[in-house]
């Protein structure tokens, strides 16, 4: 049976990180709170129902996320986890909570964000999680906020022994006896790491490590690879509305930088439907979405955001792609997101919607 795994963001406790970066106490709420509608009827700011605007530094608030995704048919977290290098390994109270308490029933597991974190503005290739934070601010200080290093065999042991004190836990997902471990972006140093993690832990008595890589287009990935989509798939799909497209090309005549971008839910997921269908790669998983706007990260700046989605069109789409998983012997679904707020991706209750989207997957987990 496919399991259906949310994305999870950990940025919503305060770290000295941010606090340098961005301002102090800044998290991923400060970001939702300041968002504000850019045409009629466009739904900012996003609220959580009884304004549950919580932090994830507190134990209890996690033990209420994972009892809510297991009441709701959430099988399994896959945490952002951002090591950068032996120093700076961020973010990651969320997660050891889960690898700690033994009450909680969500599975979990790392999806490794293997980039540099960077000024939105820099030209640096990285991590632009927080543009908005940049909005105003004065070029100059350092491009990179913090270096990522994979560095050698050495570096990997040290990185490997830290997250096998996850895949100890309980909690922790595993496919039979391996410990999932996803990596955002492949190369083939990367691959030297896996290979080498994957003999550390068949000495500490697992099967190897069951390790997915997110799939990006126009990057060639070796057959032998596990890889799944995530989604909504902006780049594959293309499917901005004609009137956007207009609009923007006007604004490009006039060389206007502040744009934004609509595409139509429907058909975004009408065109993932019909990829899924036609795939022919058994190890690929498909990724799902519930909604998706990033305007409170960018703003009038190149913002994506989604319309005319529901919560009923949600549970028809989702249903569907389950279906086409189970058919195809998928045993995971990757689903944008648990709680990414500040991307209008989440399954998290609102003051819109309450609790709609976790009703729609636990009728679909359920089957009907």
């Amino acid at each position: 049976m496919t399991k259906i795994i949310s994305m999870y963001l950990p940025q919503y406790h305060c770290i000295p990180e941010n606090d340098e970066f961005w301002g102090k106490d800044f998290t991923d709420w400060v970001t939702v709170k300041k968002a504000e509608p850019l045409f009629a009827n466009h739904r900012q700011p996003r609220i959580p129902f009884n304004n549950n605007y919580y932090d994830l530094s507190i134990e209890k608030n996690v033990e209420w996320q994972c009892k809510l995704a297991f009441e709701h048919g959430v099988y399994a977290f896959g945490v952002y986890h951002y090591w950068f290098n032996n120093e700076k390994n961020l973010l990651t109270k969320p997660a050891e909570f889960m690898r700690d308490n033994t009450s909680i029933e969500t599975k979990y597991f790392f999806v490794w964000d293997n980039c540099s974190w960077k000024r939105s503005w820099s030209n640096v290739s990285g991590n632009d999680w927080a543009p908005t934070a940049d909005q105003g601010v004065e070029k100059k200080g350092p491009s990179v906020l913090i270096q990522y290093v994979l560095g050698g065999e050495e570096d990997w042991r040290t990185h490997y022994d830290y997250v096998k004190t996850h895949f100890a836990s309980k909690n922790y997902m595993k496919k039979g006896n391996m410990p999932v471990f996803s990596i955002i972006n492949y190369s083939p140093e990367i691959e030297k790491m896996s290979q080498f993690w994957n003999k550390l832990a068949i000495e500490d008595g697992f099967d190897g490590i069951f390790f997915i890589y997110k799939y990006q287009l126009f990057r060639n990935y070796p057959h032998s690879l596990y890889l799944y989509n995530y989604e909504p798939h902006f780049s594959a799909w293309g499917n901005i509305d004609t009137w956007t497209r207009i609009r923007n090309a006007f604004i490009r005549k006039l060389k206007l930088e502040r744009r934004i971008y609509l595409y139509d839910y429907d058909r975004v997921w009408k065109n993932l439907l019909k990829y899924a269908k036609n795939c022919d790669n058994p190890k690929l998983f498909y990724g799902a979405f519930i909604s998706y706007d990033d305007s409170p990260r960018r703003g009038l700046n190149r913002s994506r955001i989604l319309t005319g989605g529901t919560p009923e069109k949600f549970e028809k789409y989702l249903n569907d792609l389950l279906r086409i998983s189970e058919t195809q012997g998928k045993d995971y679904i990757f689903l944008t997101a648990w709680n990414e707020w500040s991307e209008g991706a989440y399954l998290e209750p609102d003051t819109w919607d309450g609790y709609k989207y976790l009703e729609a997957v636990k009728r679909i987990v359920n089957g009907g």
